[in-house]
C-alpha cells in the first residue's frame, strides 16, 4: 500500500496546473443553487407555528412535510445525477435548481396543507438535485489539499445566509399570511438562480483538479465518466463509504435546525418571533465551524492524511452532544443564552460538512462521485431527515419535544461518535486505492 504520509502524486508544474481557472466564482454559483433549498427548508420549519394555524394541522404534519420532501429525493436525487451522466451537469442544475421555482410561488398559494404537501414535494424533487451535483463540482473545482476550505466557505455562506433569511421571515409571522409571502420571494430568487447559473456557469469536466491527471485534455481525462450500474453498486464494497453512509443514518444533529424552532415555543413557551432569533446566532456559529473546521481539516490533510480528517469528525460528534445536552435540557430563561448554545451547537456542526464531503471525494473515483453523493445525500441523508421529522413530530405529541432532543441530539450523536472509530481501519487503504488507480489513468494516458 502506498505511504500515505507522502506528498501528492505530481510535480511542483503539475500540481500549480490543477488550479481550475475562476474556480471560486463557480463556487459561488453553485452556493446559489444550494442556498435557495436551505431557505425553503428552513422557511416551513421556522413558520410553521402560523402555518400551523393558519392551515389547522397538527405538530405532526410538520414531520411529514420534511419527510416526504427527503422522501422523494430518495428518488429524484439519483434521477437528476443519472440526467447530467447523459446531457449536462449544468442544464440539470438550471432546470431542476433554477427555474423549477415555480413551483414554490405555487406553493405560496395553497389552500389547504393536501395542496400545501404536494408542491412542497415537487419542489423538493427538483432541489434534490442540487446537492449531488454542486458537490461533485465542487471536487472537480478543488484539489484535495483545498477542498476543505472550499467545502467550508460554501456550506458556511449558504448556512448563514439562510438563517439570516430565517430570522428575517420569522417576522413574518406577524403576519397571517406571511408564510405565503415567504414562498412567493424563495420561488422568485430560485428563478433568477437560474438565469445566472445558465449565463456565467462553467462547468470544469470531472477529474479536472486531480493531480495525477493534470495536463490531460479533458476528452482524456473524461474516458471514464460512463458509469455502470455495476460501477454504482461497487460502492457500497468501499469500507469508509459504507460507515459514512450508516454515520449519516446517525447524525441526530440534523434534527436541531428543522425542529428547533417549535422546540423552544412548545418547551420553554418562547414566540414565533423571539424564538426564530436563535436561528440567526446557529447559523454565525455554523458559518464559523465550517470555514475554521475548513482550514482545520486542509491542515489535517497535510499532517496526517491517514487519519487526521477522522479524528476530526469523531471529535465533532462527542462536543456536539455535550453541548446539546446543556443547550436543550436545561431552562435558561431568556432566549440569549439559548441562542449561546444554539451557536455553539452550529459552530460544531459547521465542521461535519468540510471533513465528511472531502472524505467521500477522496475515497472515490471522479466519475463516481456524483453517484456517491446521491446515495449519501439524496438517499442516505434523505432518509435520516425523514425519520427524525416523522420521529420527532409524531413522538414530540406523545412525550414532548424536550425528550425527543434529549434521544436524538444528545444519545444518538454519542453512538455515531462511537461507531466512527472503524474508519481508522478502514480510510487510509481506500484513499490509497484511488490514488493508485488515477496514476494508472495517467500512466496509460501519457503511453497512449
Amino acid at each position: 500500500m502506498p505511504d500515505l504520509t507522502e506528498a501528492p502524486v505530481g510535480t511542483t508544474k503539475e500540481r500549480k496546473a490543477v488550479l481550475v481557472k475562476g474556480r471560486w466564482r463557480q463556487l459561488s454559483l453553485l452556493g446559489g443553487t444550494m442556498l435557495v433549498e436551505n431557505t425553503e427548508a428552513s422557511l416551513i420549519s421556522g413558520l410553521f407555528p402560523v402555518i400551523r394555524h393558519s392551515l389547522g394541522v397538527s405538530l405532526g404534519a410538520l414531520g411529514v412535510l420534511t419527510a416526504a420532501g427527503r422522501i422523494v429525493g430518495v428518488f429524484a436525487g439519483p434521477f437528476w445525477v443519472w440526467v447530467a451522466q447523459h446531457w449536462s451537469r449544468k442544464g440539470v442544475l438550471v432546470l431542476a435548481t433554477g427555474f423549477w421555482g415555480v413551483w414554490g410561488i405555487a406553493a405560496g398559494f395553497a389552500q389547504n396543507f393536501t395542496q400545501l404537501l404536494i408542491l412542497i414535494t415537487i419542489l423538493a424533487a427538483g432541489y434534490a438535485a442540487s446537492g449531488p451535483l454542486a458537490t461533485e463540482i465542487l471536487g472537480d473545482l478543488f484539489d484535495s489539499e483545498s477542498r476543505g476550505r472550499a467545502v467550508g466557505m460554501l456550506y458556511g455562506v449558504i448556512n448563514l445566509a439562510a438563517s439570516l433569511f430565517a430570522t428575517l421571515k420569522g417576522q413574518l409571522a406577524a403576519f397571517d399570511d406571511g408564510w405565503r409571502w415567504g414562498l412567493w420571494g424563495i420561488g422568485a430568487v430560485n428563478v433568477l438562480c437560474g438565469v445566472a447559473l445558465l449565463i456565467w456557469m462553467r462547468d470544469p469536466g470531472r477529474g479536472a483538479s486531480e493531480h495525477q491527471l493534470a495536463g490531460l485534455d479533458r476528452r482524456t481525462r473524461e474516458a471514464h465518466t460512463k458509469v455502470t450500474m455495476k460501477q454504482v453498486t461497487a460502492l457500497f464494497r468501499i469500507p469508509s463509504l459504507v460507515v459514512l453512509l450508516v454515520s449519516r443514518l446517525l447524525s441526530g444533529q440534523l434534527l436541531a435546525a428543522m425542529f428547533g424552532v417549535i422546540f423552544l415555543v412548545d418547551v420553554y413557551g418562547f414566540s414565533t418571533q423571539v424564538a426564530s432569533v436563535v436561528l440567526f446566532p446557529m447559523g454565525i456559529g455554523f458559518f464559523t465551524g465550517t470555514v475554521l473546521g475548513g482550514f482545520l481539516a486542509d491542515w489535517a490533510v497535510r499532517r496526517n492524511p491517514r487519519h487526521g480528517l477522522v479524528v476530526i469528525l469523531q471529535t465533532a460528534q462527542f462536543a456536539f452532544a455535550a453541548v446539546a445536552f446543556f443547550g436543550t435540557q436545561l431552562d435558561w430563561g431568556g432566549i440569549g443564552v439559548f441562542a449561546v448554545f444554539f451557536s455553539l451547537m452550529g459552530l460544531v456542526q459547521g465542521v461535519n460538512p468540510v471533513v465528511n464531503r472531502p472524505m467521500i471525494m477522496a475515497v472515490t473515483l471522479p466519475e463516481l462521485r456524483g453517484a456517491a453523493f446521491a446515495i449519501y445525500l439524496s438517499v442516505f441523508e434523505a432518509v435520516a431527515i425523514a425519520a427524525f421529522s416523522l420521529g420527532a413530530g409524531f413522538l414530540g405529541d406523545a412525550f414532548g419535544l424536550r425528550a425527543v432532543f434529549l434521544w436524538v441530539l444528545v444519545g444518538l450523536v454519542l453512538v455515531n461518535g462511537a461507531f466512527l472509530t472503524l474508519l481508522y481501519r478502514t480510510y487510509a487503504t481506500d484513499v490509497a486505492r484511488v490514488q493508485q488507480a488515477l496514476e494508472s489513468r495517467r500512466q496509460a494516458a501519457l503511453a497512449g
